[in-house]
């Protein structure tokens, strides 16, 4: 059956291959994005809508558009999110709240809105992009792990909430996959990530948006509450 995906933070990464999996499965998606959208994104025929997630207002606006041309989100991917890294001696108020804010506090607006139309539709999926950092802590990156690290006690207050109206929601978190921002590291240090790794490899976006598009799956449908890990191993809790 054909629903009406929304993929946060979708025009490039672990969002960007969410979309099109989702897409190729024959769903009706659109993304949210802040610059312009990849051309993949135009030859899936995805609806790519601008928003920040730090703006209620612009959340409202981009719901409304993709209300408008594609009917009520049935499917949520909260994946938008920021890095501001550095050590805590050296990181400002500023760099700790706004990564909050977009991370943690953009998928609570996003999530907000979203529920709405899922509750009158007595059926939803939120799937809520978080990382491996929020489960070991990261060093240099207190304020990126505090914000995924609050997206699972976000995710399982909001399962309870909604699941007697047939609405789930569930984390996934990623450990190394290789996006842009990884592949711009050295070799040496991705080496050393993928050594860390069980599995001996960094993981592909596309492992991670497999993950997420079984979640949003009526196979799913007993699955709430959960933290999926998709991390070769590296966290085995």
């Amino acid at each position: 059956m054909s629903r009406v995906v929304l993929v946060t933070g979708g025009n490039r990464g672990i969002g960007l291959a969410c979309a099109l999996a989702f897409a190729a499965d024959g769903h009706r998606v659109a993304v949210t994005c802040r610059g312009e959208a990849p051309a993949e994104l135009v030859d899936a025929g995805i609806l790519a809508v601008p928003c920040d997630v730090t703006d209620s207002a612009t959340v409202d606006a981009a719901f409304a558009t993709i209300e408008e041309e594609l009917g009520p989100v049935e499917v949520l991917v909260a994946n938008a999110g920021i890095t501001r890294d550095g050590l805590v001696l050296r990181m400002s108020d500023g760099d700790f709240t706004d990564v909050l804010d977009a991370n943690l506090t953009g998928a609570f607006r996003v999530a907000r809105r979203a529920v709405r139309g899922m509750m009158k539709a007595r059926w939803g999926r939120i799937i809520l992009v978080s990382s491996i950092a929020g489960r070991i802590g990261q060093t240099g990156q207190a304020n990126y792990a505090a914000s995924k690290a609050g997206l699972v006690g976000l995710g399982r207050s909001l399962a309870k909430e909604f699941a007697s109206r047939n609405v789930t929601v569930n984390v996934v978190a990623p450990g190394p996959i290789l996006t842009d921002m990884l592949a711009a590291l050295p070799e040496e240090q991705q080496a050393d990530y993928a050594e860390a790794v069980p599995l001996g490899r960094l993981g592909q976006a596309e492992e991670v948006a497999a993950a997420v598009t079984f979640l949003a799956s009526d196979g799913a449908a007993y699955v709430t509450g959960a933290v999926l890990p998709v991390d070769g191993g590296l966290f085995m809790g």
